[in-house]
């Protein structure tokens, strides 16, 4: 009997669903809310995309909407915190707004003003790292906040986008790269 723990690029492959034509035709979008309902593979990912920055944040942002999902439970695991940083119009006190491009026009994410304490090290965790638009928008709200970005720590990254490097200097820790 094998006692190695299945590779994680294993277990997403073989718990996720690739739906094809999502959401335009030619697009194969890989669905991760399978493995988020199963017990271990949650654990399991969750366990893994923090590990390499333990003992490095205060706080952990999700970005809307799988990102709640991680942010959440890496934060009841890690004993820390947890902010949303949601799309634009969701959040009902004064916030931080930052702006980012989308293939056809513009979105904007936002934070409370007040949500993460000046000096704090913040951990940002989403499903997905793709053009690095959406993760480097919530990199500038961390930082207009006067907190730190410890890191970014995504499930899959689509690699030949070029979001990692958008990111730089910030350290991206990434469980698959497709």
């Amino acid at each position: 009997m094998n006692s190695e723990p299945e590779p994680v690029s294993d277990l997403l492959d073989r718990l996720s669903e690739v739906v094809p034509d999502y959401p335009k035709p030619g697009i194969s979008f890989k669905d991760l809310t399978p493995v988020f309902s199963d017990a271990a593979g949650l654990k399991r990912i969750v366990d893994e995309v923090v590990a390499p920055f333990a003992g490095e944040f205060d706080v952990i942002a999700g970005l809307e909407a799988r990102g709640f999902v991680l942010a959440a439970a890496g934060a009841y695991a890690t004993g820390t915190g947890m902010v949303t940083v949601r799309k634009a119009g969701k959040l009902p006190r004064a916030v931080f707004t930052e702006e980012y491009l989308l293939e056809y026009g513009t979105a904007a994410l936002e934070l409370h003003t007040d949500d993460v304490a000046p000096g704090a090290r913040v951990l940002i965790l989403d499903d997905v790292l793709a053009t690095g638009g959406t993760v480097g928008s919530a990199v500038k709200l961390i930082e207009r906040a006067g907190a730190s970005v410890a890191g970014v720590g995504v499930i899959l990254e689509l690699e030949e986008l070029g979001g990692r490097a958008r990111l730089d200097p910030h350290r991206v820790h990434s469980l698959q790269r497709v």
